[in-house]
């Protein structure tokens, strides 16, 4: 038994921003599945999104961020994030001074897809993520633990209070312990690992979005989920992120005759919001052809992208050559937890940041560079919350780890399968024949009836979570009878601003109840 006052499951920019706020006087103790290096904010090149340009205005970057989210947006959480945001950045830029500037000692901005202005701040070009990661984890201070390779799988919730109070874990050996804080947060990122081609982590595979459905918290916006256009493509397989900077720099897509995809789909071509252009893409391979990235126009390419340039040697290919072979790919889930702006969920002492949550700021699509700015601000607000509002829990004195009584195998298909299925049943352009075909087959596994995780492997523990996130994706696809941002459905093409504006939100019943506590102290107590 573990006890804390901030218990946090992931180690992304979200759970470390929040970490390093956090008053020192706090105990604070992070749980991260595999290293701090393996998540999604490491990998992030893009950048961070701010009205920080002479021209620029928070308004102009609420307008983009509206017509981005196909105004399915939550208004006033874009607002206020947004609103805060230059103030926000130019202060994490004093303190880490780790993003790149101008001649004249003024923060450099990018230009991305569905940007009206030059708003993103970069750092190291196109290692943004990585930078400010490890700036972060160079702030952890001594109240801050964290301990690496530790599964959690299953929320703890007091009966009486119906507050969750902790989660249980396991270990690479499978011995299970329990975890305990006063506020316990989730910010284990989305479900990108769902499908065969995504710029997701390997840890990326739903594992908060399934525990707090499982604990009956309210999940909101699965459908919407947003396929990146440029994900390198070599021998059959995704091999990493080509940054929509590319695009924003010169980089445009083309067939293999060299013609240009994206004249006349949409008034900014290249540049247009990214299920446009990935709907584009799609069209195109599913037709036979194969896609590029022509980099020709971009001047110094290799200096403006390291990082890029680097993968693209690793997997084969030469930038001299002018051209990259892409393919869209699972990029980012704009749904997951529902939560207002700093991260409180339907449960109380449940908190979600991060990729795991939905504020509402993303609404039906993304708009480019505005994750890594939730996840700074989530950290930030949420840190001056508990700082002011965490009220301690009493936890009686248990035992720290115990053993499952017996060991069960899930009879469940192969991920892989899983994965072929969902691209091709709910995946860039969707119908209610595959959505009922696929959420039929769901049905008949039987998932949501999977009791007693603790007999579970961590290896099929993460299959039935992402079987759980599949069945998700797939019932709100199949309610969602419209399209709209990351949600396109070819039997409803049209967006129907009449009813469907409104959110689709899954809640698990829990007739027997979500609580464990009970069962927990049964196995703990001497």
């Amino acid at each position: 038994m573990k006890i804390s006052d901030v218990l946090i499951i992931g180690s992304g920019v979200a759970a470390l921003q929040l970490a390093t706020l956090l008053s020192k006087d706090k105990n604070v103790k992070i749980l991260t599945k595999s290293a701090i290096e393996n998540a999604n904010s490491y990998l992030a090149q893009g950048g961070i999104a701010a009205a920080l340009g002479i021209y620029d205005d928070p308004s102009k970057h609420i307008k983009d961020t509206l017509e981005a989210g196909r105004l399915h947006n939550d208004d006033e959480i874009v607002r206020e994030i947004l609103n805060e945001a230059p103030e926000l950045i130019e202060d994490f830029s004093k303190r880490s001074n780790i993003f790149d500037k101008a001649a004249n000692g003024q923060l450099e901005l990018g230009l991305e897809g569905a940007h009206s202005e030059k708003r993103i701040v970069h750092s190291g070009g196109d290692a943004t993520g990585r930078n400010v990661i490890e700036y972060l984890m160079s702030r952890l201070t001594e109240n801050i633990n964290v301990e690496e390779n530790v599964f959690a799988y299953e929320l703890i919730i007091d009966d009486q209070l119906k507050q969750c109070i902790g989660v249980k874990t396991k270990n690479q050996e499978g011995d299970i312990c329990c975890f305990f804080g006063s506020a316990v947060i989730l910010a284990t990122g989305g479900n990108g690992q769902l499908f065969p081609f995504t710029s997701s982590a390997p840890t990326i595979t739903g594992d908060g979005i399934a525990m707090a459905y499982l604990a009956g918290v309210e999940i909101v916006d699965m459908e919407f989920i947003q396929f990146h256009p440029t994900l390198l493509y070599k021998d059959g397989e995704a091999k990493g992120l080509i940054s929509e900077a590319v695009r924003g720099e010169g980089g445009i897509l083309v067939s293999q005759d060299g013609m240009s995809i994206m004249d006349g789909v949409h008034p900014l071509k290249d540049l247009a919001p990214r299920h446009v252009v990935s709907q584009t893409i799609f069209d195109y391979i599913e037709n036979g052809h194969e896609i590029y990235l022509d980099i020709r126009n971009i001047k110094k390419f290799e200096k403006r992208f390291p990082q890029i340039t680097a993968i693209c040697w690793k997997s084969g290919i030469n930038v001299k050559d002018g051209r990259i072979p892409v393919v869209p790919g699972s990029h980012f889930l704009m749904g997951g937890i529902k939560t207002d702006a700093i991260g409180r969920t339907s449960l109380s002492g449940l908190y979600a940041i991060g990729e795991a949550a939905c504020t509402g700021l993303h609404g039906a699509n993304r708009l480019a560079s505005n994750s890594l700015l939730e996840g700074l601000y989530q950290g930030r607000k949420l840190s001056q919350w508990i700082n002011a509002n965490l009220k301690e829990y009493s936890i009686p004195k248990l035992n720290q780890f115990f053993r499952p009584v017996h060991e069960k195998k899930v009879m469940l298909p192969d991920v892989q399968l899983l994965k072929r299925l969902m691209m091709k049943r709910v995946g860039i352009v969707r119908s209610k024949e595959l959505l009922e075909k696929h959420k039929n087959w769901l049905q008949k596994l039987n998932v949501n009836d999977i009791t007693d995780l603790d007999s579970y492997s961590i290896q099929d523990l993460t299959t039935i979570f992402m079987y759980i996130n599949a069945y998700l994706v797939t019932v709100a696809s199949l309610k969602r009878t419209e399209s709209r941002g990351g949600h396109f459905r070819n039997d409803f093409p049209y967006e129907d601003n009449d009813n469907w504006l409104k959110k689709v939100v899954i809640q698990k019943r829990q007739e027997e109840g979500a609580i464990v506590y009970e069962q927990v102290k049964a196995a703990l107590i001497n």
